[in-house]
């Protein structure tokens, strides 16, 4: 069963950065390096928020227009981690993140993402 496990989260002020991390590992048939990953979102009060993918070799990535510009998603595939490093952060990025499985193709859709990492904006 694929394991996903994020760390890095923490309290900041608005305008400071954090970098998201995410190991990975327990993967069956494909390999982490395979697949595309997903960072996703949840905001009180709001549903799961998509935030940014990477393909499967990293020459493609996406954001959500709401953090295009500010954060950056990057992956070592030797290592089976993920990232996220998030620059000026602002009160609305207040949310747990979750790292998220995709699969084959470079899309939106993920199957299963890990337990989260509080991350509070705030003055």
């Amino acid at each position: 069963e694929v394991q996903l496990v994020e760390s890095g989260g923490g309290l900041v002020q608005p305008g400071g950065s954090l970098r998201l991390s995410c190991a990975a590992s327990g993967f069956r048939g494909f390999t982490f390096g395979e697949l595309t990953m997903h960072w996703v979102r949840s905001a009180p009060g709001k549903g799961l928020e998509w935030v940014s993918s990477i393909s499967n070799g990293a020459k493609s990535t996406a954001y959500a227009d709401s953090v295009k510009g500010r954060f950056t998603i990057s992956r070592d595939n030797a290592k089976n981690m993920l990232y996220l490093q998030m620059n000026s952060l602002k009160l609305e990025d207040t949310a747990v993140y979750y790292c998220a499985k995709g699969g084959l193709e470079f899309d939106r859709n993920w199957s299963s993402r890990g337990q989260g990492t509080q991350v509070t904006v705030s003055s």
